[in-house]
């Protein structure tokens, strides 16, 4: 699978870990940076990434940044992108599996490199389930114009 990962300053060990981890399991890593732990702004990583994903130059992407939060809204804002942000592997698992989630992001600060690894390695092996999840995510794709408060 092709995978591109990415990541501000605070994440840029954790993803240096996981990306020489997932080239080990036979995955296709992309790494779109950034190159050292030079402050950067998580933004710009987070638009490149949901834009591979947009492309296809990708097949799933890996989210870091030091809560996972901000990294995981960047992401978000590319209508293509589905980027969950998980904490363990069920959750994971079900980013897939309901939401048809094509990244995860995680947060250094928060995950070590294990549970890092059993999130991705959840996403990966899990596959959307489809069925009444499937009308769902179209929805996410199309938000209406107007929505009214309820």
């Amino acid at each position: 699978m092709r995978i591109a990962i990415a990541s501000d300053h605070a994440a840029f060990d954790l993803k240096r870990v996981l990306a020489a981890w997932l080239r080990d399991e036979g995955h296709e890593v992309i790494d779109l940076g950034p190159d050292s732990d030079a402050r950067v702004d998580y933004p710009d990583f987070g638009y490149t990434l949901g834009a591979a994903i947009a492309a296809g130059t990708a097949d799933r992407g890996v989210a870091l940044c030091g809560s996972g939060i901000g990294i995981s809204i960047a992401v978000n804002r590319n209508p293509a992108a589905r980027c969950a942000l998980v904490g363990e592997p069920y959750s994971a698992m079900l980013a897939r599996e309901h939401n048809d989630a094509n990244v995860i992001a995680l947060g250094a600060r928060l995950t070590g490199e294990d549970m890092a690894k059993a999130c991705i390695a959840a996403f990966l092996a899990a596959e959307f389930a489809g069925g009444r999840h499937g009308g769902r995510v179209d929805k996410l794709g199309h938000p209406p114009l107007v929505q009214e408060p309820v």
